[in-house]
């Protein structure tokens, strides 16, 4: 069972991600089978496309879009499953909305994907609780380094264009290389913010 063009994935566990943990007590943060922000955006690999060779392996957990799993209902309020759905719980899968794999206990990069931590805002005139725009890199590609970029590196990026995930329980923002405008220089009170939810997923 191979596509020509596009990986074939089923959902890590399920393809709703809409569960915290508090304090031993499992919640449920949304019903919805519409809202993207509950999806699951974790898969398996089931089998690689036919046109061309990948790093990517069958068996690979892969961070994907949130519409791959995306259900929706139908003019009359039927509940249906997407385009990309297959057969089985297993859906078609773009090499573009493929992010991230994971290949024994570690992470890479898809094509010109990156991903970054925000850091704490520490203005005493802010109400946020993150800078905007700016982070620390976290997992970089080829075209980054390139650029003497790395992981760890302060970097700046455009607004509109990064995502958010939770990766091993870390809520990160995805975006392309070209998103990456500029490269800081530490202060030295720069510290990486990730929200108390964001480690119970």
């Amino acid at each position: 069972m191979k596509s020509i063009d596009c990986f074939i994935v089923k959902p890590f566990k399920e393809r709703y991600d809409n569960k915290v943990t508090i304090d031993g007590k499992e919640l449920i943060t949304n019903a919805s089978i519409e809202d993207y922000k509950s999806i699951s955006k974790k898969a398996v690999v089931v089998s690689t496309p036919l046109s061309f060779k990948s790093d990517i392996k069958k068996g690979d957990v892969v961070i994907i879009h949130h519409n791959i799993f995306r259900r929706f209902y139908d003019i009359k309020g039927k509940e249906k499953n997407g385009s990309l759905y297959f057969k089985d719980n297993t859906y078609f899968c773009d090499p573009s909305q493929i992010y991230m794999y994971q290949q024994g206990n570690t992470w890479y990069t898809n094509l010109e994907y990156c991903f970054v931590a925000p850091i704490k805002e520490t203005s005493d005139f802010s109400l946020e609780k993150e800078q905007k725009h700016i982070g620390i890199l976290k997992y970089g590609n080829k075209s980054l380094e390139e650029l003497k970029i790395v992981p760890g590196a302060l970097v700046g990026y455009k607004p509109y264009g990064e995502f958010e995930f939770v990766i091993d329980g870390e809520r990160l923002y995805c975006m392309k290389s070209n998103d990456i405008v500029i490269k800081y220089e530490y202060k030295g009170n720069e510290e990486e913010y990730n929200p108390s939810w964001a480690e119970s997923r």
